[in-house]
């Protein structure tokens, strides 16, 4: 605990093989939840809206809308598991500190959460993708590399939700993180409408952010295209879940020598 930087060892598997266990009893209906929320979206906005609006970039707006709907649904899956599920877990049930009675660090049941968040969301991301799969909206096999570009997707948003996890005093203070940070990212990144539409001040806050790179990377490998820029996405979603991940530890440490 004295280490100033994550200690990470295998037992961390423990703790993902845990919450997998009890997942496994509410998997139908978890899936379900993950999965039906933003398939309504797309329907709704693409066939909807779509229905008024020109092929962009040379696409019909639905398998424009469905690649970014991969993208979002990943984020927000990762950030519902690290926000809500861990708090509950860490604040409610107690579980983290039942653990720790076990062998394991305070980083273990960390990055145990980090990797159950991000394959859970993958879990999500990956039966949005099966489903435009089956509707015709995939190119080819190279959409299979969007694979691992959303599972990189949903550790930076479970990085990034574990360090609100380690400050909350209660669920409430989760509105600020989805308000002030989610929701706008949704908005700006490129998953309903092209980026360049907006203004340059927001085009330009847009490209630090993580889910514009999210985006960038899996939109072009669904439509068999490569990115633009694969190393530069993949280092920015890196060193973000890096830095992120680091970050909760630090916190999370903080709250539990309190």
């Amino acid at each position: 605990m004295d280490s100033r930087f994550p200690t990470l060892s295998w037992r961390a598997i423990a703790v993902f093989r845990r919450n997998l266990l009890v997942w496994r009893k509410l998997a139908l209906p978890s899936l379900l939840g993950n999965l039906a929320d933003p398939m309504i979206y797309l329907f709704g906005l693409g066939y909807g809206l779509g229905g008024l609006l020109p092929p962009i970039e040379g696409m019909p707006y639905i398998a424009f809308l469905a690649a970014g709907t991969v993208c979002a649904s990943t984020m927000n899956a990762a950030s519902f598991e690290a926000l809500y599920s861990a708090f509950s877990r860490m604040n409610v049930q107690r579980t983290w500190e039942a653990i720790m009675n076990a062998p394991l660090l305070l980083d273990d049941v960390l990055a145990g959460e980090c990797l159950w968040a991000a394959a859970k969301a993958s879990l999500s991301g990956a039966a949005i993708l099966a489903v435009i799969w089956a509707l015709g909206y995939v190119a080819g096999p190279l959409a299979l590399w969007a694979l691992p570009a959303i599972f990189l997707t949903g550790l930076t948003f479970a990085a990034l939700g574990l360090i609100i996890t380690a400050i909350s005093p209660s669920f409430d203070f989760f509105m600020y993180y989805f308000t002030l940070f989610i929701t706008p990212m949704v908005l700006v990144c490129g998953v309903f409408f092209p980026v360049d539409q907006l203004p340059a001040f927001v085009q330009a806050i847009a490209a630090w952010l993580p889910l514009s790179h999210s985006v960038a990377l899996i939109r072009p490998l669904i439509f068999g295209q490569l990115p633009a820029h694969p190393v530069l996405n993949v280092v920015v979603l890196s060193t973000v879940t890096c830095a992120a991940f680091w970050l909760a530890v630090v916190l999370a440490r903080h709250r539990f020598l309190k």
